[in-house]
Order: C-alpha cells, then sequence, then structure tokens
C-alpha cells in the first residue's frame, strides 16, 4: 500500500510539473498513467477507464484551487463570462459523466487516444493566434459552449483548458483572460464531474477497496497533494528553459502514449487483418520493384 502511494505521490509530482510547464490540463497525463496501474490495484477491466477519469477530475479540485487564486489575484479572470458559462458547463459536466457511464471500455478507450491525439498536435503547433479586440459573447454562445466544455471534460477527465482556451480565443478574447476564466471553470468541471461520478458509482459491484464511487482515494490524495506542490515549480520552468523544442518532444510522447493507447484497444480481428493487408502490400511492392529491376537489366 505504501509503495503505491509513493507512486503515486512521485507521479503526481510529474504530472504537476508537466501540467505547470506546457499548460495543459493533468488529465491527458493522469489517466494514461491510471490505466496503467490500476490493474495491479484490482480495478477490474469494465471500469478501468471510467475510474481512470473519474479519479484524475477528482484531483483537479484540488490544483484548480490555487490556479484560481493566482489568475484572480492578477486580476486577469473576467467573472460575468466565467458565471454565465457555469451552468451550461455544470449541465454539460452530468450529461458526460453520465455518457462516460454508458460506454464499453474499448471503445472508452479508442475515444480517449484519439482525444490524446488531438491534445499533441495542439501542444507541437502552440495556441492559435487571439484575434484583434476583444468581443461580446452572446449568453447562447457562452451557453452551448459550456455545454460542449462540460461533455468533453468529464468524458475525458481534464480541467477542460484544451477546450476552453480555443474557445474563448475563437470568440475573439485575448489570451490572458482565456486562460485565466478557463482556470476559473476547471473549479466547477472537477466539483460537478467528481460528485456525478461518485453518484454514478456509488453501488457498482466490481469496486475495488478504497474507492468512493467510481474514485479512486490513493490515487486521488497522492497524486492531488504532489500535483498541487510542483505545479508552481513547473511554471518556473517554462520560463527558464527552452521550451519549443521541450514542448515538440512533450507532443511527440503524448502522440505515441495515444497511438499506443489506441493500437492496444483495437479489435483483434481487425489488428491482424490490418497486419496481413500491410504484409501483402510489402510483398506485392517488393515483387513490383524486382519486376522493374528485371526490366530495366539491374538483376
Amino acid at each position: 500500500m505504501y509503495t503505491t502511494l509513493a507512486f503515486y505521490l512521485a507521479f503526481g509530482a510529474v504530472a504537476g510539473l508537466a501540467s505547470g510547464m506546457f499548460g495543459i490540463g493533468g488529465g491527458a497525463i493522469i489517466v494514461p498513467f491510471l490505466v496503467w496501474i490500476f490493474p495491479g490495484q484490482g480495478v477490474p477491466e469494465d471500469i478501468l477507464m471510467i475510474m481512470a477519469v473519474a479519479t484524475s477530475l477528482a484531483t483537479i479540485v484540488v490544483t484548480s484551487i490555487s490556479s484560481v487564486r493566482a489568475h484572480h489575484r492578477r486580476g486577469a479572470v473576467v467573472w460575468p463570462l466565467v458565471w454565465r458559462l457555469v451552468p451550461g458547463i455544470a449541465l454539460g459536466t452530468v450529461a458526460g459523466s453520465i455518457v462516460a457511464d454508458q460506454l464499453p471500455t474499448q471503445q472508452f478507450k479508442q475515444l480517449f487516444a484519439a482525444f490524446l491525439m488531438a491534445v499533441a498536435v495542439q501542444v507541437y503547433l502552440g495556441r492559435r493566434e487571439e484575434k484583434p479586440g476583444e468581443a461580446a459573447i452572446s449568453l447562447a454562445m457562452l451557453t452551448g459552449g459550456g455545454l460542449g466544455i462540460g461533455v468533453l471534460s468529464a468524458l475525458f477527465g481534464i480541467g477542460g483548458g484544451s477546450i476552453t482556451v480555443p474557445f474563448l480565443l475563437r470568440c475573439r478574447q485575448n489570451i490572458r483572460h482565456a486562460v485565466a476564466i478557463s482556470s476559473a471553470c476547471g473549479f466547477p468541471i472537477a466539483v460537478v464531474g467528481t460528485l456525478s461520478y461518485i453518484v454514478l458509482g456509488w453501488a457498482h459491484p466490481s469496486l475495488p477497496g478504497y474507492s468512493l464511487g467510481y474514485i479512486y482515494w490513493p490515487a486521488f490524495l497522492g497524486i492531488g497533494a504532489a500535483s498541487v506542490l510542483t505545479a508552481p515549480a513547473g511554471a518556473a520552468l517554462a520560463h527558464r528553459l527552452p521550451m519549443q523544442g521541450l514542448k515538440r518532444l512533450f507532443a511527440a510522447v503524448l502522440f505515441l502514449l495515444g497511438a499506443r493507447m489506441l493500437w492496444k484497444s483495437a479489435d483483434p480481428g481487425w489488428v491482424s487483418a490490418l497486419a496481413s493487408a500491410l504484409e501483402a502490400l510489402e510483398a506485392a511492392a517488393g515483387l513490383a520493384q524486382r519486376e522493374l529491376w528485371g526490366a530495366l537489366g539491374l538483376n
């Protein structure tokens, strides 16, 4: 038990550093780790993904508080926009949690893998340029955007930064306000999502020990405690290290993690068929090459 908790603390420290350095929520890092370690903690395959996502979301309750306070002290949070986003976000988060509870593990893994690769591309390319001059956003757009942000955040166990910031930039908010608003929205996403996953998993017969609904407490405590301490250090390192090269390396790692998860969760028959097709293609290419060399007298 203590060895496992040390594992969670160590990984939480790494996740906090990466989150602070690269400006992405911890879910993109935490969920793949939990999917890898949870089977050894007695988490059955049929609830593996949902417990990883739910526990990741629970850690964001802790980490988002310090982030919101930091942005608020700098006067960057546009609270009227936050309050108008929150109803849609809350409703979307509940809906996303219900959808996640119905997804088979294999399809859930494939969906998350695709999301992880999309985040990797976003990190590699960097944030899109903000449009000059801020514009008012209609309540209908904020509600619709909040719904989408909530659904995706609950599905993937994230605070929504990788979705909220691009949405706000598209709505012509400046980058400083967009990041701060996204940070403030992470707290209601995490709270509503965590409560939803506790309720949805409350009576599940396959839950391992030390679980509250779909939240696995040892992982939540270890990762949450360590990441909240190391995230500020990651943010400080971002101003000292050559971030362009590091971001591209980090994006490549995320993309490979997503590709590996997608490959391992693929239907075995489909994988076998693809491998056979690739072998046939390779044989055909070799035969065509030999025929061409023979025609040119190069044999």
